[in-house]
C-alpha cells in the first residue's frame, strides 16, 4: 500500500475520533480543519488515479481482444471475398452477379473494420519528424470541406496566432486522429451548425481543439468515449473506432485527448501534444 493510501485510510478514523473527543468546541474543530481538507484532497487524488488506471487496464484488455479477433476473422473474410470474386467470373445471371458483388463488397467492408481494430490494437510505431500543426489542420479541413458543404455545416479553421506550431510527431497518424475528431464533429452536427478547429499553446503543451455545436454527450456516452466497441449513434453521435484510434495515436505520442462536453451544449475535443522534452522521455 502506498503512503498516500495509508494516510487516506488512517486519517478518517483519527479525524472522527478527535471530532468525538472535542464535540462542542468550535475552536478545536477549527484546528483540525486542515487535516480534513488534506484528507479530502488525498481522497480525490486517489479516486482520480484509480479511475485513470481502470480506464487504461480496460483499454489494454480491449486491445488484446481486438488483436486476437482480427487475426481470427480476417482469414474467413478473405476466403469469402475470394470465392465471390471467382464465382463472378463465369456468372451470367444479372441478379446473381449483383448478389455476388454485394457479398464481395461487404466482405471488404468488414475487412476495413478489422483494419481499424488492428490499428487500435497494435498500431505501427510513429515515425516522428517536425510537423506544423497549422498546416496539417488546414489540410484536413480542406479534405472534409465537401462533406461539410453537403450537410450545410460550417467547417473552418480559425487561426489568430502564429503561422507555425511545430511538434515532433508522425504526420500521417496525427492526421488520422484529427480527421476522426472532425468527422465525429460533423456527424454530431448532422445538418447546419458549426465545427471550429483551433490551435494554441498552453504552457509546454501544444493543442488542437475541435469544437462543434451538436447535441453534446450524455453521461453514459462519456463513460464509453474511447471504447472501440461502443456506439452512441442512437444518441445522435457516432462513437467507436474513430475516437479509439485517435486515443491510441495520442497515447503513442505521449499526449492525450481531452473532452469537454455536456448534453445539449456541444462538444470540444482536444488533442494535447507534450513539449519536445516530455515527448522524448515518453519514447
Amino acid at each position: 500500500m502506498s503512503a498516500d493510501q495509508q494516510t487516506a485510510s488512517r486519517l478518517p478514523a483519527e479525524t472522527l475520533r478527535r471530532l468525538r473527543e472535542i464535540a462542542g468546541s468550535s475552536a478545536e474543530i477549527l484546528e483540525i480543519l486542515p487535516d480534513i481538507e488534506d484528507l479530502l484532497s488525498r481522497l480525490e487524488t486517489l479516486q482520480r488515479d484509480f479511475a485513470g488506471q481502470l480506464q487504461r487496464e480496460k483499454l489494454a484488455s480491449m486491445q488484446a481482444l481486438a488483436y486476437g479477433a482480427s487475426h481470427e476473422i480476417n482469414n474467413p473474410l478473405a476466403n469469402i471475398a475470394a470465392r465471390a470474386q471467382s464465382l463472378l467470373v463465369d456468372e451470367q445471371d444479372p441478379q446473381r452477379r449483383r448478389s455476388l458483388a454485394t457479398i464481395n463488397a461487404q466482405a471488404f467492408r468488414a475487412h476495413e473494420m478489422i483494419a481499424d481494430l488492428m490499428l487500435f490494437a497494435k498500431p505501427p510505431a510513429p515515425h516522428k519528424k517536425s510537423v506544423n500543426l497549422i498546416a496539417l489542420v488546414e489540410q484536413v479541413v480542406r479534405e472534409l470541406a465537401d462533406d461539410a458543404r453537403h450537410q450545410d455545416t460550417e467547417l473552418r479553421h480559425a487561426s489568430s496566432g502564429p503561422a507555425e506550431l511545430l511538434v515532433e510527431a508522425d504526420e500521417v497518424q496525427v492526421g488520422v486522429a484529427l480527421r476522426a475528431l472532425c468527422q465525429n464533429a460533423l456527424e454530431a452536427v448532422r445538418r447546419g451548425g458549426r465545427v471550429l478547429v483551433t490551435c494554441d499553446q498552453a504552457g509546454d503543451a501544444t493543442q488542437i481543439h475541435v469544437s462543434d455545436t451538436g447535441p453534446g454527450l450524455t453521461d453514459e456516452a462519456r463513460r464509453h468515449l474511447f471504447d472501440p466497441f461502443y456506439s452512441g449513434r442512437e444518441a445522435g453521435r457516432g462513437l467507436g473506432m474513430g475516437l479509439a484510434k485517435a486515443w491510441r495515436i495520442m497515447e503513442m505520442h505521449g499526449g492525450q485527448i481531452l473532452a469537454d462536453c455536456r448534453a445539449g451544449q456541444g462538444t470540444t475535443m482536444t488533442l494535447v501534444f507534450p513539449s519536445a522534452a516530455a515527448a522524448g522521455k515518453s519514447n
